[in-house]
């Protein structure tokens, strides 16, 4: 019987830290939406939105179908353009924020993982047409 292909490298690598991110994240937001969401809606409401594309993303690397690897190419498209413009405007509009979300100042609070992530990522993807699922 043959053998499944499995994981290489990059792809495990990508695998944990979006796992980690997506439960970080998440119990962030949650955190923040249940305990103090009027203080700063918006950035609680981005911090749920990026909980949910790490989500997406974990999954979709994990998985690696051909669809998934379409909604991997698009969602982290989208979460480059949101860490780009939530950092854009935490730092021109700061009071529009109240807290800091995963995505302000393009991640500061995160290393500045969540701007260099995707475009880690969206390297890797187009190097390796075909990344291997389980």
């Amino acid at each position: 019987m043959p053998q499944k292909p499995s994981r290489k490298g990059a792809q495990q690598l990508f695998i944990a830290v979006y796992a980690i991110f997506a439960l970080a994240a998440s119990a962030r937001a949650l955190f923040q939406i249940l305990t103090k969401f009027s203080e700063a809606p918006l950035a609680f409401s981005l911090s749920a939105v990026a909980a949910l594309v790490y989500v997406v993303i974990t999954i979709a690397l994990f998985k690696a179908t051909p669809t998934l690897l379409k909604v991997l190419r698009a969602t982290l498209i989208f979460e480059l353009v949101g860490v780009i413009c939530v950092g854009i405007l935490s730092i021109t509009i700061p009071a529009a924020f109240g807290h800091p979300s995963v995505w302000s100042f393009f991640g500061q609070g995160y290393g500045f993982l969540p701007l260099v992530l995707p475009v880690a990522g969206l390297i890797w993807l187009s190097r390796h047409k075909e990344p291997v699922a389980s």
